[in-house]
């Protein structure tokens, strides 16, 4: 199956969730943002997808995938169909709902990190809201996040098949966006970080083991992967990082 990837040129956003999995899948994919001969050229793509009015089912926003005739948008969606079409998902129908709705909850947690530095919505500058979004961090970092690396801490040691792994005893997806989140928090808050993740052992230690296996590895090495930046969805503000 030819699989497409849209999403804005030059920005480390919730595509990365979905380019983890492709490239854990060892599959081919055309990369819109970086292959379509130019930024100019990628964003009248995209907009094309995004405002086709005979589409059947228009995405709302990206990241969106183009699955032979489907076209797939929201992150947790396109990863239960790559998941489920790639080998990673669990083959039961139990074990692939507690796949998807970890992969729910960290939907969730994506949108409070976001809002740490756009705490009034994404219409304002981050420099227009400077002062929500230090009350903002402030609540998130003394609250949140605890509860999120706990819950995940947790989810690990109550795994039945062990604690290597988020669901049974094999990677997958979840996984793969967990270690993203890691990643994207320890470039936001790295002193914040700092003083949570040996508190959280099992969440750092998935967190490593993701990031060893080859294909990860050999993809966090090359230029495909989009390094972090203040564009992005994880942004560095030192003011923020208290």
């Amino acid at each position: 199956m030819r699989y497409e990837l849209y999403y804005w040129p030059g920005i480390p956003g919730r595509d990365e969730f979905v380019r983890l999995a492709l490239e854990e899948a060892g599959v081919g994919y055309v990369d819109i943002a970086k292959d379509a001969g130019g930024e100019e050229a990628a964003i009248h793509k995209l907009q094309y997808v995004l405002d086709d009015t005979k589409a059947p089912h228009p995405p709302f926003a990206v990241p969106v995938l183009k699955a032979g005739d489907l076209l797939i948008s929201q992150t947790a969606n396109i990863l239960m169909f790559l998941g489920a079409h790639n080998g990673l998902a669990p083959a039961d129908e139990a074990s692939r709902f507690w796949a998807h709705q970890l992969q729910l909850v960290i939907a969730d947690w994506i949108v409070e990190i976001h809002d740490t530095h756009h705490p009034l919505g994404p219409t304002e500058y981050y420099e227009d809201q400077k002062a929500e979004a230090r009350k903002r961090t402030g609540l998130f970092l003394k609250h949140r996040l605890p509860k999120y690396l706990g819950y995940f801490e947790r989810v690990l040691k109550q795994n039945p098949a062990g604690d290597k792994f988020l669901v049974g005893d094999a990677l997958t997806y979840p996984d793969l966006s967990l270690f993203q989140i890691i990643e994207g928090l320890r470039y936001a808050f790295p002193r914040a970080m700092a003083g949570s993740e040996a508190k959280h052992p099992g969440v750092m230690a998935l967190h490593g083991c993701v990031s060893r296996r080859p294909r990860i590895a050999a993809y966090l090495a090359s230029e495909r992967r989009i390094p972090f930046n203040e564009d992005g969805l994880f942004r560095h503000y030192p003011e923020l990082d208290t």
